[in-house]
Formats: C-alpha cells, sequence, structure tokens
C-alpha cells in the first residue's frame, strides 16, 4: 500500500513540472527594439486661445444711422470707414469754424502789417548810439592796430601781442557805446503792438474752434483703428441713437493674425520654463493640427487654488492658421530639450538602479543581462547613450516590474 502511495505522488510531481514547464515555454517574454529616434523632454499647458486685438468699436455721439458699410465677416483694412451718422449739421459747424479761422488769419495778418507801417517811421533799432564816443574809440583803436603792425614789422612780439589786447578792449568799449541807451516805444506803437496780440489770440481761438469741430464731425463716423476682421454689427441704417445708447457697441472687430494662448504651469515645472522657448499647440477641436509657438510671458506671482500652486503663461503662435477661433480649448508643449537621432528603448525594460542600470538582452542562446548608460528619458522612453546598439531585442519584464524611474 505504501509503495502504490509513492508512486503515486511521484506521478503527480513529475505531472506537476512538466506543466510548468510547458506553461513557460508557452508564455513567449515581451521585448521591444533599440531603435533611433527623437526624444523630447516638455511641459504640458492647459488653456484657452486668445484674440487680443480685438474691439468694440461705438460712435461718440447721438444721431440718425445712415450708413453701415460693412457685415460681420467682412476683412477691413486700417482707417477704413464702417459706419456714419448724419452729420450735416456737424458738417455746417465744421465749415463756418474754417471760415472764422480764416477770417482771423487775415485780421491778424493786418494787425501786423499795420505795426511795420508804424514802427518804421519811428526808429530802426531798439537802441539809441552815441555816435560820437563811437568813432572816438574806434579811431583810438585804429591807431593802437597801426603800432602794432609797426612792432610785428620789428620782431617785437611781445608788446604787439599787448597792443592788440588794447585793440579788442576798445572794439568792445565801441560796442557798448554804439547800443548804450534803451529806446523807449511811442505810445502809437504800444497800441498797435496790442492790436498784434489781440488778433493773435482771436487766430489761436478759432484754431482751437475748427478743431473742436472736426473732432465733434469725426465721432459721427466708426473708422477700423486695425487690419482685420468684422465678428458683429449691432446697428442698422435708419436706426436713431440718443444720449442713452450711442456708446454702446455698435460694431467689433478682431485681428486674427495674432493669437495667444493663456494657460497655467504647475510651481513643480515652472523653474523649467524660460522665455522664447517653443511649444507645440494642439486644439481639441482640430485634433490633427499642430501649431507652433513661443513663451512670451511667465508670471512672477503664483494663483493658488485649492492648495495648488500654479503660474499664468502666455504662449504666442506663429503663423496661426484660419480655422483657429478665440476662445478654443488648447494645451501646449513647451520644449525643455531635445535630443534627436539618439538609441531609445521603453523605461519599462531598464532595471537596476540610476547609478547602475543594466537590460536584458535577447542573444542567440537566450538572454543576457548588460549594463549600459542612459541619457534624457520623457517617463515613456529613455536616451541609451552606450550598451547597445540599434535593432537589438531588450526583454520587457512583466507589468509587476514596477518601471524603471518612477520610484
Amino acid at each position: 500500500m505504501k509503495k502504490w502511495l509513492a508512486l503515486v505522488i511521484t506521478v503527480c510531481l513529475l505531472s506537476a513540472v512538466f506543466t510548468g514547464c510547458a506553461r513557460s515555454e508557452a508564455t513567449p517574454q515581451d521585448t521591444a527594439v533599440v531603435s533611433r529616434g527623437e526624444l523630447v523632454i516638455s511641459v504640458s499647458v492647459s488653456g484657452n486661445l486668445e484674440m487680443p486685438h480685438k474691439m468694440d468699436l461705438s460712435f461718440g455721439t447721438m444721431g440718425t444711422v445712415t450708413e453701415a458699410l460693412v457685415s460681420e465677416g467682412d476683412k477691413v483694412n486700417k482707417d477704413q470707414v464702417l459706419a456714419k451718422l448724419d452729420a450735416r449739421s456737424l458738417e455746417l459747424n465744421v465749415t463756418m469754424a474754417q471760415a472764422r479761422c480764416e477770417a482771423s488769419q487775415a485780421e491778424y495778418e493786418m494787425a501786423e502789417n499795420r505795426l511795420m507801417q508804424t514802427i518804421y517811421p519811428y526808429y530802426t533799432y531798439t537802441h539809441t548810439s552815441d555816435l560820437p564816443g563811437t568813432w572816438l574809440t574806434l579811431e583810438k583803436a585804429q591807431a593802437n592796430l597801426e603800432e602794432a603792425e609797426k612792432l610785428l614789422e620789428q620782431g617785437n612780439i611781445d608788446e604787439a601781442q599787448k597792443l592788440l589786447g588794447q585793440v579788442q578792449a576798445d572794439l568792445d568799449k565801441a560796442q557798448k557805446k554804439l547800443q548804450s541807451r534803451t529806446w523807449q516805444l511811442p505810445f502809437s506803437v504800444k497800441l498797435v503792438e496790442l492790436q498784434v496780440d489781440e488778433a493773435k489770440a482771436g487766430l489761436d481761438i478759432a484754431k482751437a474752434e475748427l478743431a473742436r469741430s472736426e473732432l465733434e464731425l469725426d465721432k459721427a463716423i466708426i473708422v477700423a483703428p486695425f487690419d482685420g476682421v468684422v465678428t458683429d454689427v449691432m446697428i442698422k441704417e435708419g436706426q436713431q441713437l440718443s444720449a442713452m445708447n450711442y456708446v454702446n457697441p455698435a460694431i467689433s472687430l478682431v485681428d486674427p493674425g495674432e493669437i495667444k494662448m493663456d494657460g497655467v504651469i504647475d510651481e513643480v515645472d515652472v523653474a523649467k520654463v524660460k522665455l522664447g522657448q517653443r511649444a507645440v499647440v494642439t486644439l481639441d477641436a482640430l485634433p490633427d493640427k499642430e501649431v507652433n509657438g513661443i513663451v512670451t510671458f511667465i508670471s512672477q506671482a503664483g494663483t493658488v487654488k485649492a492648495g495648488v500652486v500654479s503660474y499664468k503663461t502666455t504662449i504666442t503662435l506663429q503663423n496661426p492658421d484660419k480655422e483657429l477661433r478665440d476662445g478654443m480649448s488648447a494645451t501646449a508643449d513647451i520644449i525643455i530639450e531635445r535630443h534627436g537621432d539618439v538609441l531609445l528603448i521603453p523605461n519599462r525594460a531598464i532595471q537596476g538602479s540610476w547609478e547602475k542600470p543594466w537590460v536584458e538582452v535577447i542573444a542567440d542562446d537566450g538572454t543576457e543581462k548588460r549594463e549600459i548608460a542612459l541619457g534624457l528619458s520623457d517617463g515613456i522612453n529613455a536616451e541609451v547613450l552606450s550598451g547597445l546598439k540599434e535593432g537589438e531585442m531588450v526583454v520587457l519584464p512583466s507589468v509587476s516590474h514596477v518601471p524603471f524611474g518612477s520610484m
């Protein structure tokens, strides 16, 4: 009986061993090929597109809309007239102000002419002259100059320089005598000068009135402040604008040539992001489209929400497509580092530690353990600096294996 029991146990053990071997042979190992490609380290930012160059335009005065010259979707150029009010009374004000300005200009010119005609009969200079004293001083200067010339001919340079200094002093004295006493303007001249000042003040007032009238006329016209596309028209011809509603938006304009993406960066990643770094922007509404951008703003002040600190950032899109719209949800991958044409393996294949990583490589007679050197990792794949060749196969441990770098 005991022999039979021992025999049964032996058979069972052998059966279990062979079954296990069969299962082992039936379960192939997961592998990956050592490939060559590009490895990109990026920081992801979520946000929305914004067209910052947009504006709601309105009239600056009351009146009746006579012309709405654009419709939604129209492309317009800077300084193009978009809408007009009935401005006949304002145009008349401008015409009258121009006439007053011209009349004031003529009055001012006539007043200046009268001043000239009044001045010249009395005097030509504003100072009287001591003519006798001036001539005596000039004669003295002439004598000293002649004496200095003689001394120079004799070679007596020092004495000649002294006399030349005296000549300069005599000339300065003669100049003072030439304008020795201020001439007092006659009363008739002063009166005409006051008339000129009055005419000049009238001209300034007329010019100011003309400028005010032209400004009021400008308020009756809506002009495009930049090149763009009309997104909304809220007025119609014949509509009466009162003091209550003339300031309401009449036309909305946007410049689609400039698009930015506003988002937030987590505090863990903000130190990695720098101004000028490139980004690749994808959109929820256009999943097959990628748009390049550049980081143009990173806030210095953090925002705390639910205990999470984040920082506002702006990415300016380059050559934005016509399909892009203001407000679209978007995600940007800011490129922190990019390595091209490098050997890549999945992080899952790597075992060991950061200091001494190794992988199992498929060999002719099974597998072999091989130490490697690593470069960058994006969390999914890793750059292999040495230890492997392109085309080799590495073993991927079971899913129960903790992926390298996930600790």
